[in-house]
């Protein structure tokens, strides 16, 4: 299954500048999502972080990994057309290298567990196939 922008629109309430999944490629529910963010060198963080050298920030990328993670949840555990508020709740990050303008960051996936309205998810982040930061992060839903 491919998800476009608007499709994540109905699923996350991130808007610009904060929506950071430009589209998904892979979704098989409760195996695997890899989502696409195209870093632009128009992003808006980059006016700051850092304007002679631009680099993505981390919370950033995390932020990605978060709301890709938000769309398998939503498919994994059936849960179209509810309205959900999503409550960071663990994360564990490393990061290996700088996302910079231009690149594309391809985010994948997997569950550790899921609960009911929980779940940990193990996400990896790739610019082509360079790993530039991995983390693992647990979450909550509340239904609105």
């Amino acid at each position: 299954m491919q998800l476009d922008i608007l499709e994540i629109q109905k699923i996350i309430p991130h808007r610009f500048p904060f929506l950071l999944i430009d589209k998904v490629v892979e979704l098989e529910p409760n195996q695997k999502l890899v989502a696409i963010k195209n870093v632009s060198v128009n992003e808006h963080f980059f006016v700051g972080h850092f304007p002679e050298e631009k680099v993505m920030p981390g919370v950033l990328i995390i932020e990605a990994m978060a709301q890709a993670g938000c769309i398998y949840f939503y498919y994994s555990k059936n849960l179209q057309g509810k309205k959900l508020i999503y409550y960071l709740a663990k994360t564990t990050a490393k990061f290996i290298a700088p996302v910079v303008p231009g690149d594309q960051l391809r985010i994948e996936i997997t569950t550790v567990k899921l609960l009911p309205k929980a779940g940990f998810i193990d996400t990896k982040a790739y610019v082509k196939d360079k790993l530039v930061a991995e983390a693992e992060i647990g979450f909550g839903i509340k239904e609105v």
